[in-house]
């Protein structure tokens, strides 16, 4: 399959590339894809491009941006092909909330995340559970979240339940709100009446990395 505006060699030298750096043979990336040695020596050499899901999935593994895969290293990388780190600021990471306290006060922090600067967040939230697996964010990632009051439908968004912050699909309806999983086993939550009291939303979630791979 072909993606348009990509290049497969730039693709094969950065796969090569994260490779090396991890230490890991084309076997080892053909167990992780679920495809044959011989399909990956094809994306090495540049002659076949995996599908998008396959190439977030190298990303996760790799702990770096599918841009890290999929665009063109910059000028002044050497000749080694390693990436340079892209600039970053702090933003804190959120624990439990605080009853009361604005969002962003002290007393909410476990600590600070650096933030590529392309990447307009306010705070962090660590994923816990399995709930978010089918959107590809898995327990221990370290999710980035744009603070803001409303989201859109269908957005994955950070909402505190009493203490607690949760994040789930947020789907807002006539005097109901319901926050969806995604992941099969685990049961929407529903809100209504009163209970929507108990909602608050803290922001959209606008990317996520993994520190635990």
């Amino acid at each position: 399959m072909e993606f348009e505006g990509y290049d497969k060699k730039v693709f094969a030298r950065n796969l090569t590339v994260q490779m090396e750096r991890a230490g890991e043979k084309q076997a080892d990336i053909a167990r992780l894809l679920g495809v044959s040695k011989s399909t990956v020596s094809a994306y090495c050499k540049g002659a076949q491009m995996p599908r998008m899901d396959k190439v977030e999935l190298l990303a996760r593994h790799f702990g770096i941006l599918k841009s890290g895969l999929l665009e063109k290293l910059p000028d002044g990388a050497g000749e080694t092909g390693l990436l340079p780190l892209p600039n970053t600021y702090r933003v804190p990471r959120l624990g439990r909330i605080a009853c009361g306290a604005p969002i962003l006060a002290q007393e909410n922090f476990e600590g600070y995340d650096e933030v590529p600067e392309h990447i307009s967040a306010d705070f962090t939230l660590v994923c816990r559970g399995d709930s978010m697996i089918n959107a590809r964010i898995f327990d221990g990632d370290v999710v980035y979240i744009h603070q803001q009051d409303e989201v859109e439908n269908g957005d994955i968004a950070a909402v505190l339940v009493d203490e607690e912050a949760t994040l789930k699909r947020f789907y807002l309806y006539p005097g109901r709100v319901e926050l969806r999983p995604e992941n099969p086993t685990f049961p929407v939550l529903n809100f209504e009446g009163e209970q929507l009291s108990r909602l608050r939303v803290l922001g959209r979630a606008v990317a996520f990395v993994s520190l635990i791979r």
